[in-house]
């Protein structure tokens, strides 16, 4: 039952979290080259490359989800260890993003378009909500090998609506990278939870650092479109 049970959560780090992962590196990609065709700036000619560097994480990540660290004799706790660092480089570098966006808007020095406003920050909201879906899911609980070999959910760091009330769930529910995904869904969306309770600091603080990220980005581009309607 217990192989069991890690083969599945090795199962969905490959199926579902490297694939998710591997959108943000896409996602980057595309903008870089967008960037490139179109001759986007953002404070010189040929910064196009800032969007790849921002990937690097990604694409370690995708690495470490679809190999495993396990297969080179390093421990699960290794590799949530090193999962949940990439995971917090990817948001620092996702904040870098939106601090370059917003540097770019106030200097002039770039004279960013409207798409490639519009580009930007699809792009780092986007990255913002697939990277704190995945921030969620390995933290919850101890992360998901932890919640697999619990026989229930032991100190959660999310309150979904089946743990307050069981009946709402099937015998012996526990959330799945799909629930985190909502929860950062609706999080950056409301700016405030909608679906699960964040229970602990590390949960409220993940969450508080997402809505932040979104409503800046949200906000630039509303800045943007008022200055471009009284243009």
């Amino acid at each position: 039952m217990r192989n069991n049970r890690l083969e599945d959560v090795q199962h969905v780090a490959r199926r579902e979290a490297a694939p998710f992962v591997f959108v943000v590196v896409l996602v980057d990609v595309l903008l870089a080259a967008s960037s490139a065709w179109h001759d986007w700036r953002l404070y010189a000619a040929s910064d196009w490359w800032v969007w790849l560097v921002l990937a690097v994480p990604a694409v370690v990540l995708v690495l470490v989800f679809l190999l495993g660290l396990g297969r080179m004799g390093i421990s699960s706790r290794h590799r949530r260890k090193a999962a949940v660092s990439l995971l917090g480089v990817l948001a620092v570098a996702n904040l870098v993003a939106v601090g370059l966006v917003l540097g770019s808007l106030v200097s002039g020095g770039g004279a960013m378009t409207a798409p490639q406003l519009l580009a930007s920050a699809a792009v780092v909201l986007v990255v913002n909500v697939i990277t704190f879906s995945l921030i969620f899911w390995e933290i919850d609980c101890g992360g998901p090998v932890a919640r697999a070999l619990a026989e229930h959910r032991v100190v959660p760091d999310f309150q979904f609506p089946q743990d307050e009330n069981p009946t709402l769930g099937r015998a012996g529910w526990t959330p799945v990278l799909k629930d985190y995904l909502y929860v950062a869904v609706t999080n950056s969306i409301a700016f405030s939870p909608t679906d699960a309770m964040p229970l602990t600091h590390r949960a409220k603080l993940s969450m508080a650092i997402e809505s932040l990220i979104a409503a800046v980005t949200v906000l630039i581009v509303a800045a943007r479109a008022v200055n471009i309607l009284h243009g």
